[in-house]
């Protein structure tokens, strides 16, 4: 197995589980929340896959994707009132979402030979698009067309993992560098409410 399906299996369990926690905060019944969870936890990925030309969907070729969103909804359901209770629960899986899927995403497109800009394109569609159709679904505005930092977490995360690349560090070590680059980035963005300027008409 490798680093980047590991990447894409994790990411895709804490996805699940922010499509499930607002799903529960939309007071959805079971089978809202698995919809929810699914769409949160492949959007991403099958829009990556199908932009790459990889065929079927990763999902599809590996139920392993499936068992893990069942999980995540079978963890909603049960241990609602020991997680989903935490505060900032959503914020923190969102972010660890966002931060594996880019990685997985770029680490694939690289596998399947496209340049590396492109490469940081699909990353960020991996980690932003499950969750565009998680709030849209839910009837949120998505977070990635608000003031929030969001998809510039994940090209700001895209950039340091290439810069650890290129001055040789460990693969291991600057995928989690990486990773917490960006959870911490999203965090403190949304604690102290760091945002771009907005646009002027």
């Amino acid at each position: 197995m490798s680093i980047y399906q590991i990447l894409d299996f994790l990411g895709t369990f804490v996805f699940a589980i922010s499509g499930v926690r607002l799903a529960a905060e939309k007071k959805m019944d079971i089978f809202g929340a698995i919809i929810i969870g699914f769409a949160t936890a492949v959007g991403g990925g099958t829009i990556r896959d199908l932009l790459l030309g990889a065929s079927p969907v990763a999902w599809i070729q590996n139920p392993v994707y499936l068992y893990l969103i069942v999980a995540a909804v079978i963890i909603g359901v049960f241990f609602d009132r020991y997680i989903f209770e935490l505060k900032n629960m959503l914020l923190i899986f969102d972010s660890i979402g966002l931060g594996v899927f880019t990685l997985a995403g770029m680490q694939k497109a690289i596998n399947y030979g496209i340049d590396i800009e492109y490469a940081v394109i699909l990353g960020m569609t991996t980690a932003t698009a499950g969750g565009i159709i998680r709030d849209i679904l839910a009837n949120e505005i998505p977070l990635i067309l608000q003031k929030e930092i969001y998809a510039a977490a994940c090209l700001a995360g895209a950039l340091l993992y290439l810069l650890l690349d290129f001055a040789g560090l460990n693969f291991h070590y600057s995928t989690i560098i990486t990773i917490l680059f960006i959870v911490v980035l999203r965090t403190l963005s949304v604690k102290y409410k760091l945002t771009f300027p907005r646009l002027k008409p």
